[in-house]
């Protein structure tokens, strides 16, 4: 029978020394995230999406990846690419009103 009680205080015991070596967090980060690191995040991701989707379907070219991965891959990136437009559009839109306010 293991003897829990000794396993434990063998973990306290490391946390301890783990956490009496690390170094002092600079600052803490706010918890919310701002818009700007929040669309570079959406495009990062996307870019991710549609590389994802051109890699499997040259996979299934090849003969290395099933038909069904293909099409989920090519779905996820066509999806991914309507939305994306989809925010261009608005985006341009909403400058496009900006600059036709009255100053």
């Amino acid at each position: 029978m293991t003897d829990f009680s000794a396993i434990r205080s063998s973990y306290v015991q490391a946390a301890y020394a783990k956490a009496s070596d690390a170094k002092p967090a600079a600052e803490p980060k706010p918890s919310g995230a701002d818009f700007s690191s929040m669309v570079a995040d959406a495009a990062q991701k996307a870019v991710e999406t549609v590389r994802t989707g051109d890699s499997m379907a040259i996979a299934g070219l090849q003969g290395q990846a099933g038909l069904q991965q293909v099409v989920e891959a090519t779905m996820a990136m066509e999806s991914t690419v309507q939305i994306s437009v989809a925010l261009r559009d608005k985006l341009v839109e909403a400058y496009q009103d900006v600059m036709r306010m009255p100053i």
